[in-house]
């Protein structure tokens, strides 16, 4: 079971993107499909959300979203740049009008001076806007970044405008 601050972020979002008429899609690393479970554990998303993608290996980024190889090397993995690929991949990749990208460092382990445990990345891409970009640095375990993530890739995503 997911926790409720998550599902109740993630039905907010369905509601905002419902009522404007948007699709969306995911591209996860760091969060391995959280982003994607929170939505879809809601009843009716399949009318907002278009597809997940789960991009843990620096191949799935490459193959399934198209970031050039060269770019996940020079930049490494958990990087602006490749945060703001993984979003605009998703969206070119999928039938979905607006996108959200994480990547980042869970841990316990893989973190170094430069790229610290806790260090994730975000982006959100929307067809006819530029990509925003996010970087956070989230303290905790493991579960504890991963659903800081989620929760901030979900914050991304701007409440329903007023009518």
């Amino acid at each position: 079971m997911l926790p409720a601050p998550l599902t109740e972020l993630a039905a907010k979002v369905l509601d905002s993107l419902k009522a404007r008429g948007l699709r969306l899609a995911t591209a996860e690393s760091c969060t391995g499909g959280l982003v994607a479970a929170a939505l879809t554990a809601i009843a009716g998303s399949s009318s907002v959300v278009d597809r997940g993608f789960v991009t843990y290996s620096n191949e799935a980024k490459a193959e399934m979203l198209g970031i050039p190889m060269p770019l996940i090397v020079d930049k490494g993995a958990v990087s602006r740049e490749v945060a703001v690929a993984m979003a605009e991949g998703a969206l070119s990749h999928s039938g979905a009008d607006v996108a959200v990208a994480i990547t980042g460092i869970a841990g316990p382990g893989g973190g170094s001076a430069d790229k610290p445990v806790g260090l994730v990345h975000f982006a959100r891409a929307a067809t006819g806007q530029p990509t925003v970009h996010l970087q956070q640095v989230f303290e905790g375990d493991r579960d504890t970044v991963r659903l800081r993530a989620a929760m901030t890739a979900l914050g991304l995503f701007p409440p329903r405008p007023p009518t």
